[in-house]
C-alpha cells in the first residue's frame, strides 16, 4: 500500500526565525504515524533553519521549492540541486504551476530540472495541472498527459522509482475552489495509467488546490489520492498538524 504524504508548500513566506518557531509548535501538536510522511517546502532562505528545526521528527523531510538545472556557475539568484541538498533539502518541487505560469518555465525547463534533481538524488515532486480555460475546454487529460510525458521522456523506470506526482489544477490554487474528490481521482487514475505504461509502478500521486481541514478527509477517502500538496492551509502549524493527523 502507498504511504500517505502530506506536503506543505510555504511559498514566499516564513523566514528562518519563524520556521524555527513553526517547527517547535508543530512538533508539540503532531504525533508521527507509521503510515504517513510529512514534507515541508520552505523558501530557500529558510531551508537550513527548517532542516535543523525538524531534524529527528520521524517520517519528515525538508524540500526545496525550486532548483536550477545547472550544477554551478554565473546564475545570479538561482539555487542548484547540490546547493539545496547542502542546505538540508532531500526532496524538491518540480514544475509547480507558479514556476510555469508566473516565472515562465517551459516543459523543457521542467524536464531539465527533473534530471538535475535525480542526479543529486533529491526526490522529485513533479507538479502537473490545467488552467481554467483548459478545463472548460475539456482538455484536462490532454494537458496533464503532455506535462507528465514531457518531463519523464527518456528516463527509465528505475530512474523514476522515487518520483512523486502532484496534480494541482491551476484554477483551484489559492482560490477557495477545488476539484471534487471524484474529479481529482479520475485525473489521478489517468496519470497512474500513463506511469504504468512507462513501466513505473507504485508512484504516489498527490492532490493540490485549496485543500483545508474541511475537505482533506473527503479527498483522501479516494483510493487514488495518496496525499495532498498544500499552500495556504499549511502556514499555520496548528492547523497543519490537524490536517496531517487526518485522512485515511
Amino acid at each position: 500500500m502507498r504511504r500517505l504524504l502530506f506536503a506543505a508548500n510555504w511559498k514566499m513566506q516564513i523566514g528562518p526565525g519563524e520556521a524555527r518557531r513553526y517547527a517547535a509548535e508543530f512538533r508539540q501538536r503532531f504525533t508521527p504515524a507509521s503510515d504517513r510522511d510529512t514534507w515541508f517546502f520552505p523558501p530557500a532562505v529558510s531551508l537550513e533553519a527548517a532542516s535543523a528545526a525538524f531534524q529527528g521528527l520521524e517520517n519528515t523531510q525538508i524540500g526545496a521549492q525550486s532548483i536550477y538545472w545547472e550544477v554551478k556557475g554565473a546564475f545570479t539568484g538561482a539555487v542548484s540541486a547540490g546547493l539545496a541538498k547542502a542546505a538540508g533539502a532531500r526532496v524538491v518541487l518540480i514544475g509547480h504551476s507558479e514556476r510555469r505560469h508566473v516565472f515562465g518555465e517551459t516543459e523543457a525547463d521542467t524536464a531539465r530540472t527533473l534530471r538535475a534533481a535525480l542526479h543529486e538524488e533529491l526526490v522529485p515532486v513533479l507538479c502537473v495541472g490545467e488552467k481554467l480555460d483548459q478545463r472548460e475546454a475539456g482538455e484536462t487529460a490532454l494537458v496533464v498527459k503532455r506535462q507528465l510525458l514531457a518531463a519523464i521522456a527518456g528516463l527509465s523506470a528505475n530512474q523514476l522509482a522515487s518520483l512523486v506526482v502532484a496534480y494541482e489544477p491551476v484554477w483551484a490554487i489559492g482560490t477557495g475552489r477545488n476539484a471534487t474528490p471524484t474529479d481529482a481521482a479520475a485525473v489521478h487514475t489517468g496519470l497512474r495509467t500513463l506511469l504504468a505504461d512507462a513501466g513505473v509502478q507504485g508512484t504516489r500521486i498527490l492532490y493540490g488546490g485549496s485543500v483545508n481541514q474541511g475537505n482533506v478527509a473527503s479527498l483522501l477517502a479516494e483510493p487514488e489520492i495518496d496525499g495532498v500538496l498544500v499552500g495556504g492551509a499549511s502556514l499555520d502549524p496548528v492547523g497543519w498538524a490537524t490536517i496531517c493527523a487526518g485522512g485515511k
